[in-house]
């Protein structure tokens, strides 16, 4: 199959491409950002198979220009994951990227005959009710708070709508706390994983300090390309919206101080009293994302839990450090 990952440039399209192009599919990367060397590199035994195109999600002429190349399956991962500093002062350019922006695109993916159209949602979106249910499962009544919440929430409200309206396969998929091989600092992305905050302190040869444990149900990016991938290839998926979680919590603190383990001279704390921490876990702790829809119908589950995903990140780190940008 042909597919198209707008956003592909960033770390869970570059790991979704590599999980795609494992099983022989061809794919198409379309980002404002280059891909990073480093991923080239490590992308260059299927290099046959996959295409870079540089543009901008919100220009109309390039997206349409984009789909109707053909394809089979569009995955919409562009995204401008914002903090409230970006919330304040650029609200209108959240909304474009992350909402406005996908209109055109699922119209041309109409038009043209694609197959599927694949929005990857957040967690965020659960919002507040992250703290008023003990588990969230896909038909949990949402109270998104920030406008990347928002955002999200309402791209999967129009995609499903949109769906209906036109007899067509669209769905959506909330990532859990999303972090792994790629991901890198700046950019679109506000909030970097703590997970790859602590690898930056590592690179500086620092302490990573916690400013609270950061209790989450964590989730590997390499297992959200593995169940994007059978999203992908699914023949008739039975719902519109899936969670995509390892399904059980445990902390970034835990994982930090795992990792440090492995490597004499890492060191992965809490902050003492008046100390500063040069590690945000990213919000308040939420209740977990049930998992039963994908593992009930796909036979999905998480593989990498918090020692997995140790271990397979220090493998990725020792050989990229400090050269991904």
């Amino acid at each position: 199959m042909k597919i198209v990952i707008t956003g592909g440039s960033g770390f869970v399209g570059l790991n979704l491409a590599a999980a795609l192009l494992a099983r022989g599919h061809c794919v198409t990367l379309f980002d404002r950002a280059p891909i990073p060397a480093a991923a080239q590199s490590a992308l260059s035994d299927h290099a046959e198979l996959l295409k870079f195109i540089p543009g901008d999600v919100t220009d109309k002429a390039a997206t349409e220009a984009l789909i109707a190349a053909g394809c089979d399956v569009v995955v919409l991962g562009a995204a401008i994951t914002a903090d409230a500093a970006r919330d304040a002062n650029d609200p209108e350019t959240i909304l474009q990227v992350n909402l406005l922006s996908q209109i055109p695109i699922m119209e041309a993916a109409r038009r043209h005959r694609v197959r599927r159209v694949i929005q990857l949602s957040s967690a965020a979106a659960y919002g507040a009710s992250g703290q008023r249910f003990p588990v969230l499962e896909e038909d949990t009544p949402c109270d998104p708070v920030s406008l990347y919440a928002i955002s999200k929430f309402a791209s999967e409200r129009v995609l499903a709508r949109l769906a209906e309206l036109w007899d067509r396969d669209l769905l959506s998929v909330r990532l859990s706390a999303v972090f792994g091989p790629w991901e890198r600092l700046g950019g679109l992305r506000d909030t970097p994983s703590p997970q790859a905050q602590i690898l930056a302190a590592f690179d500086r040869s620092t302490p990573a300090v916690l400013s609270s444990p950061g209790v989450k149900d964590w989730i590997y990016a390499r297992d959200v390309a593995e169940a994007l991938a059978l999203l992908v290839e699914a023949d008739r998926p039975r719902h519109r919206l899936y969670n995509i979680s390892t399904g059980a919590a445990w902390s970034a603190l835990q994982w930090g101080e795992a990792f440090a383990a492995l490597h004499p001279g890492c060191e992965c704390r809490l902050a003492g009293m008046g100390e500063p921490a040069n590690v945000d876990p990213n919000g308040p702790e939420r209740a977990p994302l049930a998992v039963e829809r994908m593992a009930q119908e796909f036979g999905w589950r998480a593989r990498f839990g918090c020692a997995e995903s140790v271990a397979d990140l220090s493998q990725w780190w020792m050989q990229h450090r400090g050269n991904v940008t």
